[in-house]
């Protein structure tokens, strides 16, 4: 049987592969190959003859698909998965009212990005508008990892032992999605070789930011630094406490950590090549998903409304109703 937790997880794979394929069309400059919204070329779908039939537009048939099963993945199954979800949890808020207007906050949020999805094509790809598109989508993200947790048994959520977890994870939270959006406009502003050496910067570890490109970039490094020196700090913090979990979640950030960092060399070394940018953001997310959930455990504490048994799903929605 299909359950609501079932559910809830397959849409975090799901939006995860969204934002991994957003950076993909992003790093293969695809954004703009279709250049209206939220159709394409006037179409909502183009063959091969179709896409010939338009002549030179200077994107390849690839790029133009790339960009439109974006869109599709986006529109035709996260969106209706997520409607799913919130009908569900409508049905047995008698559990957990707390789920349901978190559910509905999700929903919120996914037309708002479907909105600015609309923006970023009709601003042109601009570096705003991109970063504000992946921003939302990785607040989506969030929202559905804590959504999740709210479905996975208590003892998952062994309370930390101190009150600062929270607020240490928020900011460490905050960090990770900043280092993310600037990465976003490192990319999209062609700054992602103003400093075209690494771990240093033009010369040295402070280059001159006259140009604004290297403030960009730099900009970017010193937020990814910062995030490093904070997963360390959640590292050590979690192995003085007694939290197996925090000390998990803890060391999982610590290695996606350095794979980060070796890949941000690659992407300098190599000169940006699309395996590299699209690898980079992937573990990026790894790791803001990780910091996510982190935040949801210590969020979700013994007083969150009871989740759901392992048999409560779509049948015991359909008799509630």
């Amino acid at each position: 049987m299909i359950t609501l937790r079932n559910l809830s997880a397959f849409s975090l794979v799901l939006t995860y592969c969204l934002i991994i394929l957003g950076g993909w069309v992003r790093a293969t400059n695809s954004g703009l190959s279709c250049p209206d919204w939220p159709t394409c070329y006037g179409e909502w779908w183009l063959t091969p003859a179709d896409f010939a039939a338009l002549g030179d537009v200077g994107y390849s048939y690839f790029q133009v698909m790339l960009e439109w099963v974006h869109r599709l993945i986006a529109g035709v199954f996260l969106g209706p998965l997520i409607l799913v979800i919130a009908v569900i949890a409508f049905f047995r808020r008698h559990l957990d009212r707390g789920g349901w207007r978190l559910a509905l906050g999700i929903c919120v949020v996914l037309l708002i990005q479907a909105k600015i999805g609309g923006i970023t094509v009709l601003d042109a790809n601009s570096p705003w508008s991109v970063a504000l598109h992946l921003g939302n989508a990785l607040f989506l993200f969030s929202l559905l990892i804590y959504f999740t947790a709210r479905l996975l048994p208590a003892h998952h959520f062994a309370a930390p032992e101190a009150a600062w977890w929270r607020p240490f994870l928020l900011g460490l939270w905050f960090l990770v999605l900043g280092t993310m959006l600037t990465a976003a406009v490192t990319a999209k502003s062609g700054a992602s070789l103003a400093c075209y050496e690494w771990p240093a910067c033009n010369g040295g570890y402070f280059p001159d930011l006259a140009d604004p490109q290297v403030r960009i970039h730099f900009f970017h490094r010193t937020l990814a630094a910062l995030t490093g020196l904070g997963v360390l700090a959640f590292l050590v913090l979690a192995y003085l406490g007694d939290n197996p979990i925090l000390r998990r979640l803890a060391l999982a950030a610590t290695a996606l950590v350095v794979a980060q960092v070796s890949l941000g060399a690659l992407v300098i070394v190599l000169l940006v090549p699309v395996w590299t940018a699209v690898a980079h953001q992937a573990i990026g997310v790894l790791l803001f998903a990780v910091v996510a959930a982190s935040l949801a455990t210590v969020w979700r504490t013994p007083t969150t409304d009871h989740p759901e048994p392992a048999h409560v799903g779509l049948r015991s929605a359909r008799t509630a109703s």
